[in-house]
């Protein structure tokens, strides 16, 4: 398999989609470009990125392409059996899909306002009035999330689909010193500490690419 990523310091989809190829547990090749650079539309047309419409990441197992995260999940998830992304408690598994994908497809002005950068952190970040709403439901779900399956991940004891959907959103947090409760504060320390997130982290440090459009 070969994922294509975009830029480790920036690309929170790249995030997504990496988390997903490592608890697959199967080997794969990574390709990491450089978004927005003199070449990222000339890049976007290629064959390799036609399926995902110029889009990082995406996944190709042979001829078979996944793009987009939970698309990506899915794949692999029908790879491995079926045993490694949700949990098997049938609220757990109902509660995991729902907020993943309600990762998915909300949090529109967190996105906007709070960038993310695995590079910095910017102490008393002063956060956005639009992004106030979706700081306290993404709280809200990881304690209702912990309370109800025990903890330490997002749908119980096992790191999976929804902790991957997340795990970007616990990187713009830290970087923008948001405020949180006190469980969800420990979820995001534990989030960032996790091995891979942290092996993330360490290789966008290496990176010599720097937008300019991100740094603030």
């Amino acid at each position: 398999m070969k994922l294509i990523i975009g830029n480790k310091a920036y690309s929170s989809w790249s995030l997504r989609g990496w988390l997903a190829a490592k608890q697959s547990g199967l080997p794969f090749e990574e390709e990491v470009v450089s978004m927005y650079d003199a070449a990222w539309a000339t890049r976007r047309e290629t064959a390799d990125f036609a399926p995902s419409g110029g889009k990082v990441p995406i996944l190709w197992d042979g001829d078979v392409a996944a793009w987009n995260a939970l698309g990506i999940i899915h794949h692999l998830d029908a790879k491995t059996g079926g045993t490694r992304f949700w949990p098997v408690d049938a609220a757990a598994r109902a509660f995991a899909a729902s907020i993943a994908a309600e990762m998915q497809a909300s949090f529109a002005a967190l996105r906007t306002h709070c960038s993310m950068n695995v590079r910095r952190h910017y102490s008393g970040w002063a956060l956005h009035a639009d992004a106030v709403a979706d700081v306290a439901r993404v709280d809200a779900l990881w304690r209702e999330g912990l309370a109800r399956f025990g903890g330490p991940w997002l749908a119980g004891a096992d790191y999976g689909a929804a902790d991957i959907l997340f795990a970007p959103v616990a990187s713009r947090f830290t970087t923008y010193d948001v405020r949180l409760s006190p469980a969800a504060e420990a979820y995001r320390a534990r989030a960032m500490a996790h091995p891979w997130v942290a092996e993330w982290v360490a290789e966008a440090h290496k990176e010599a690419w720097v937008l300019d459009q991100y740094e603030y």
